[in-house]
C-alpha cells in the first residue's frame, strides 16, 4: 500500500470533517444556532473538496492528453 499524497490527505480530512459534521447535526443535540454555523461550515468545507476534486481531474485530463501527444 502507497503512502497517501499531500492532497489525497487533504480530501479524506475534508470528507472526514463532513461526515462527523453530519452525524452531529442528525444528533439532533445541538441548538439552532450551533447548527445553523455547522452547516456554514459545511459550505465552505464542501467547497474546498469540490475545487480539490476539480483540480485533480484537470491534473488528470492533462496527464492523460500529455501521455497520448507522445504516443503519436
Amino acid at each position: 500500500m502507497r503512502p497517501m499524497s499531500a492532497p489525497e490527505d487533504h480530501l479524506d480530512a475534508l470528507i472526514g470533517r463532513l461526515e462527523r459534521a453530519g452525524e452531529q447535526l442528525r444528533s439532533g443535540e445541538l441548538s439552532a444556532d450551533a447548527a445553523a454555523t455547522l452547516v456554514e461550515e459545511c459550505a465552505v468545507l464542501a467547497g474546498e473538496a469540490s475545487a480539490e476534486l476539480e483540480r485533480r481531474a484537470r491534473a488528470g485530463a492533462e496527464e492523460s492528453a500529455s501521455a497520448q501527444g507522445s504516443l503519436l
